[in-house]
């Protein structure tokens, strides 16, 4: 562990091309914050060289780390490993394309040092200023949608890959969070709520990433999922 003040995590699996452009905007608008930061790159399993690229260049700027994993943890899992393994008091994600615009980064710091417990970008705010197809968009809403409704949520985006958390908070909860994968971000914005947590949600830039669609299985296991948190909390009292 290291003593940084803030540790920045992006997840990432055979993001090789993705990371030679994140980690040097990371790098660079994180130094704007503060010099005491940690940027820490969750690699689950990949083949593409990845790892290898983050070793690489973190051999010249201690400040990038590398945590590897030989199997694949899952997205929310490697999340998970990232928190426990840094001792910053302050620790935020972001996905590596950087589809959030990292203008906002300052936000997501400044919010938790406000004494919010968790801070989250937010694409459909009023505010929002979004650039995405209209099925994405369609399904993002209807999605939401679902999880105010079903799982009782006072938020207006729960999956978007840009947030923050006080460290000693977001560890409370999140070894109760059963999903692996993308589901992770909406589960942990739930049971904070069910906490009491304080959730700072902000509009944000957001432009959608080259190559990324909606898939029928993807909108199908992301409303199993919904009904499986459901049952989780009021049924099995989790």
């Amino acid at each position: 562990m290291t003593n940084a003040a803030i540790a920045a995590v992006i997840p990432v699996y055979n993001d090789r091309k993705a990371l030679e452009h994140a980690i040097p905007v990371s790098l660079q608008h994180l130094e704007k914050i503060t010099p005491d930061f940690e940027l820490i790159i969750a690699e689950d399993g990949s083949t593409d060289g990845s790892a290898e690229l983050v070793r690489e260049i973190s051999r010249k700027n201690p400040r990038v780390r590398l945590l590897h994993s030989d199997d694949r943890l899952g997205r929310g899992r490697a999340l998970n490993r990232a928190f426990r393994e840094t001792s910053a008091p302050i620790v935020l994600y972001y996905d590596v394309d950087l589809a959030t615009g990292m203008e906002h980064l300052h936000e997501l710091v400044n919010a938790i040092q406000d004494g919010y417990d968790i801070a989250t970008g937010s694409r459909l705010l009023p505010d929002s200023r979004i650039h995405r197809t209209g099925g994405r968009e369609f399904a993002s809403r209807g999605y939401n949608f679902l999880v105010r409704t079903i799982l009782g949520s006072r938020l207006h985006d729960h999956q978007c890959g840009f947030k923050s958390f006080r460290r000693e908070r977001v560890l409370l909860i999140a070894e109760k969070v059963r999903e692996r994968h993308w589901f992770w971000d909406t589960e942990i914005l739930i049971r904070a709520q069910r906490k009491g947590y304080r959730i700072f949600e902000f509009p944000v830039n957001w432009e959608q990433g080259p190559g990324t669609t909606v898939r029928k299985s993807d909108v199908t296991g992301m409303g199993l999922s919904i009904l499986r948190l459901w049952w989780r909390l009021h049924v099995q009292k989790d």
